[in-house]
């Protein structure tokens, strides 16, 4: 079988990375004064910067499943499984690490705050639960396939349900996955929903990517149903709540973003994959590959990590419009070129894994003799 490098992929992860940078910097240190709700350029603005985490959610879910699905062809499906839990475990650890802050640590201040979720804690969680799901249907396609896209889609259906919930009754490290309540920025739910819809797509592609006409049928499946999703899923909500009476339904569309951002998502994809041959431009996709790299420079510089000093402590909400766009713009180059030129985050911190399994393993086989 005949297996095409996604291209388009490595393009929507530095778009969204990219995108990711700018709102955080804007809306970190623009002038509370600038925010107007009126204003077109800032409706825009926040109207976009919506759609940047369902995108890398989305996308992450596409590609890791399709790598595992790469993997199974090659006979190197359980090598890819187990570097899969390690790059969960990894992003679920560097999540928790960004938010330590050790200056306070070290003068006896404690807090709860370093135990709130952010996007590397979701994602990690939700690499190992399409591990977990991938081996309970015995690594299955169809039946995988199948699974993923019912799974996103009563997510999505029954957030009415979980909006509120304060998981008060359950250990805060637990309680912090699933609610927002003590300031979690994401959670497991409704975010799984995007991972989910990501790799039911992956498995689409894996399947039928060979076929000639596969890439024009892509595209105008991903324009048409998330044209659909952003212009009429409410209405289509409307519609079956009026028949069925269904208070969920009904729920469902008064606040209706989950599938709104998911169309958003898919004409994104739409569209980066019918620029495809126009994006295989070296540093874009070297963005694309150096998205936690990006990541963890960003979250250091903004937000002053570890030291607790950061530009967030330093000009927060005193920027005009002039400045912010003028300093996002500059933000994005400097941890771009820092994370594409000057840094092997990734490389390095797999290599010390692996140095570790290994010796544990020789440990275990000394002890088994």
């Amino acid at each position: 079988m005949i297996t095409k490098r996604l291209y388009f992929i490595d393009a929507v992860r530095a778009f969204a990375i990219l995108m990711m940078l700018q709102g955080h910097f804007i809306d970190t240190l623009l002038d509370i004064k600038f925010r107007d709700k009126t204003n077109l350029v800032f409706i825009l603005w926040e109207y976009f910067r919506g759609i940047t985490a369902p995108t890398f959610f989305t996308i992450s879910g596409l590609i890791f499943t399709y790598l595992i699905m790469l993997a199974r062809k090659k006979g190197k499906v359980e090598s890819r499984l187990k570097k899969g839990v390690v790059r969960g475990l990894m992003l679920i650890a560097i999540g928790y690490m960004l938010r330590i802050p050790i200056f306070r640590w070290f003068k006896g201040e404690f807090d709860y705050y370093f135990m709130v979720i952010d996007v590397l804690q979701c994602i990690g969680l939700s690499l190992l639960i399409i591990i977990l799901f991938y081996n309970l249907v015995l690594k299955n396609h169809t039946v995988f396939s199948l699974l993923m896209i019912f799974t996103g889609t009563i997510i999505f259906l029954t957030e009415p349900l979980y909006r509120t919930y304060t998981a008060t009754n359950i250990p805060l490290f637990i309680a912090n996955y699933v609610s927002k309540a003590n300031g979690s920025i994401f959670t497991i739910i409704p975010w799984f929903g995007y991972m989910a819809y990501g790799a039911f797509i992956a498995t689409l592609f894996f399947r039928y990517i060979k076929f000639p006409k596969f890439k024009n049928l892509a595209i105008s499946t991903f324009l048409l149903i998330g044209m659909f999703l952003i212009n009429f899923s409410t209405y289509f909500f409307d519609f079956i709540y009026s028949i069925t009476k269904i208070e969920l339904i009904n729920n469902v569309s008064n606040y209706n973003y989950l599938f709104i951002r998911l169309g958003n998502v898919l004409v994104l994809f739409a569209i980066f994959y019918a620029f495809e041959r126009f994006l295989k431009i070296p540093i874009i996709l070297k963005i694309g590959q150096k998205t936690l790299s990006i990541y963890v420079i960003h979250f250091i510089i903004l937000y002053g990590s570890f030291t607790g000093i950061g530009l967030n402590s330093l000009i927060s909400n005193k920027l005009d419009p002039c400045k912010a766009v003028f300093g996002a713009i500059l933000f994005l180059v400097i941890v771009s070129l820092i994370s594409v030129y000057r840094t092997k985050a990734n490389t390095y911190i797999y290599a010390r894994l692996r140095m570790l399994a290994v010796k544990i393993r020789l440990i275990e086989l000394k002890r088994d003799n």
